[in-house]
């Protein structure tokens, strides 16, 4: 389960990425969730993501996430 620390870290980058700084984003948000989260943003906000917590998020990695949790506990991982 992912922590709220990292979650509470990845909402700058979120409103950053999608230009909205009332965005809130929880473990069980998803991209239907966010205006504006299409393929694009996703490549963008997954850059973002490496250059924020200094991780390497792999294409095929990025494709399974099916929500911010998700994508969470991969950070989390890849922090050890």
């Amino acid at each position: 389960m992912a922590k709220p620390e990292t979650i509470a870290r990845m909402l700058p980058v979120f409103h950053e990425v999608f230009d909205d700084e009332t965005l809130t984003i929880a473990p069980a948000t998803s991209a239907k969730d966010v205006e504006d989260w299409d393929s694009l943003s996703h490549v963008r906000l997954m850059v973002a993501l490496e250059s924020a917590f200094g991780v390497r998020i792999k294409a095929s990695e990025a494709a399974k996430l099916e929500n911010v949790g998700q994508l969470a506990d991969l950070i989390e991982r890849k922090l050890g």
